[in-house]
């Protein structure tokens, strides 16, 4: 069956589905540059609401196994790619992709031009498309802006867990997490409770931990704005970390402000140059927003992390509080493992200050 790609700017753009689409799916057209992750892409909770453009030319040939899901439940809208491999040539590969998407009752389509497509964006900008399988009956004015919703209540947990038996104990406050945060912070002998963000204000305190980690997540921060003073807060009195979202929400929280990139850098191979140290280091990422640098007179957060290639803020640290914000993924699903020592400077955090609670 042919399926069709109709951009926000008018364009149409054509391929094959792969199985059926029960309606039009309307969502955020983005691109990913990685060669490989797909897997994590269509279980990360940030892709909630995006339908996602690989630029690789080849995307499925390892398959999808058992272990590389970040999340329970498919999260990206849809998947769009130029050719689809049919099956997967991967000792650990269970079954397709095809049959993944599929079972997770994500649309795919193939033999797009996807060049075409990344050349569109890149030009005019992230934006909104509709896939569709009739073109002719599309129009956006039905569809609410996607920057105005909050995407975030539909990806966090609804219970706290608890993993783990360390010494110090991290409340990973959930905007929409990837699992393997918590098995970097397993790794590095930490225990974990999950808890999500609208059960902070009742739950946090009572769990008494020694850091939190506010975690990734989808959408625009300031749909958030509501949490802003209950961060803060709580940022003022324990170490944290906060991770792409969660490094906006801090920002935000503490008089800075956000903005949208013309388009996100999503993909396992942006150079990031901690100034600090001088290190650049190889980051997977996955955002469409940034932290504008001039709001940051008066908050307390100096710039420590910058993206080479476009000069973008990466990553905060607080001139008072033992906070650290980063804008990539340190935990490396996909990408590179360089910047993993973010989560060994979050542990010195915590045994250096956590136990005082010198802020309470």
């Amino acid at each position: 069956m042919e399926g069709y790609i109709v951009l926000e700017n008018g364009e149409v753009f054509t391929g094959e589905m792969v199985g059926t689409i029960e309606e039009d799916i309307h969502a955020e057209i983005v691109f990913f540059t990685g060669m490989t992750g797909y897997q994590e892409v269509l279980s990360d909770p940030s892709f909630k609401g995006q339908m996602v453009i690989f630029t690789y030319p080849l995307i499925g040939n390892y398959g999808i196994n058992e272990h590389d899901f970040e999340s329970l439940k498919p999260q990206a809208s849809a998947l769009i790619v130029h050719e689809l491999s049919e099956n997967g040539y991967h000792y650990e590969c269970k079954h397709s992709l095809e049959l993944g998407c599929e079972e997770a009752n994500i649309p795919l389509i193939k033999n797009v031009d996807t060049r075409a497509i990344v050349k569109r964006i890149r030009e005019q900008g992230d934006m909104r498309a509709i896939l569709t399988t009739d073109p002719s009956k599309v129009t956006f004015d039905q569809y609410e802006v996607l920057e105005n919703v909050n995407v975030v209540s539909q990806v966090t947990s609804t219970e706290i867990t608890e993993y783990g038996e360390g010494d110090e104990h991290v409340v990973l406050i959930d905007f929409g997490y990837k699992k393997s945060m918590v098995d970097m912070l397993l790794n590095k002998g930490m225990k974990v409770t999950v808890l999500p963000y609208k059960m902070v204000d009742d739950h946090l305190e009572a769990l008494s931990p020694d850091g939190i980690l506010l975690s990734n997540g989808p959408g625009n921060p300031k749909q958030l704005e509501s949490e802003l003073s209950s961060i803060k807060k709580l940022a003022s009195k324990y170490p944290t970390l906060g991770i792409c979202l969660g490094h906006q929400l801090l920002a935000l929280a503490f008089g800075a402000d956000t903005k949208k990139l013309r388009f996100g850098h999503r993909g396992a191979n942006q150079p990031v140059i901690d100034t600090s140290t001088n290190q650049v280091y190889m980051t997977s990422q996955n955002h469409s927003y940034v932290v504008n640098e001039d709001s940051l007179a008066n908050t307390g957060f100096k710039p420590r992390f910058y993206n080479i290639n476009d000069g973008s803020i990466e990553g905060l640290e607080h001139e008072i509080h033992p906070i650290l914000t980063i804008q990539f993924h340190p935990e490396a699903h996909p990408g590179p493992s360089d910047s993993e020592s973010m989560f060994d400077m979050f542990v010195e955090m915590l045994k250096s200050k956590g136990r005082e609670k010198v802020y309470a």
